[in-house]
């Protein structure tokens, strides 16, 4: 028999975090959640440097899904683990030469809209396997099937937890 939930996960931006702050209110629910011995998780499209600057209590949770899904961090051991590779330099040097802005993590590269036509363009014209997630007004380059989903489900199977014993909270287009 599966034991009801055993943990949280959760977005960051627009969930957890409003105009880039989490309240007192949302705090003292994440204290009252690791009390009751339940799991903390945060599942974010943010690359892990840019979270670690604007969530100064990452230190609460079990384990992080940044990058969409494309790396793993425990931030009791400072581990990180990525989950696939990152795109070409090429690639990212045919974005900057054609004037996109990109940031570019371990393995996402993202800008926002109106690039996004010509991130299709650049991908189509060097025949590149990408998948780009939209997500209000984010444009998110990463290897096919890597997403919020599969990058939690590793972590969760690093606790021995299975998707049915985890809420999850979103409130975008990836958080599925």
């Amino acid at each position: 028999m599966i034991k009801p939930y055993q943990a949280l996960a959760t977005d960051y931006d627009g969930t957890l975090a409003h105009q880039g702050t989490v309240s007192a209110k949302t705090l003292a629910a994440i204290h009252r959640l690791r009390a009751s011995g339940k799991k903390l998780v945060l599942v974010t499209g943010r690359r892990l440097e840019e979270l670690k600057q604007v969530f100064p209590y990452i230190g609460l949770c079990d384990f992080v899904v940044a990058e969409n899904g494309a790396l793993l961090y425990w931030p009791t051991t400072g581990r990180i683990k990525v989950l696939a590779e990152p795109a070409s330099a090429g690639f990212v040097e045919a974005l900057r030469a054609r004037g996109v802005p990109v940031a570019v993590g371990r393995v996402i590269v993202a800008t926002v809209e109106p690039y996004e036509i010509t991130v299709l363009k650049t991908i189509k014209a060097m025949r590149l396997e990408l998948e780009v997630i939209f997500n209000k007004g984010s444009v998110m380059v990463l290897p096919i099937g890597v997403n919020k989903a599969t990058g939690l489900r590793e972590g969760l199977s690093r606790l021995g937890l299975s998707a049915r014993q985890v809420i999850g909270v979103g409130d975008a287009e990836n958080d599925h």
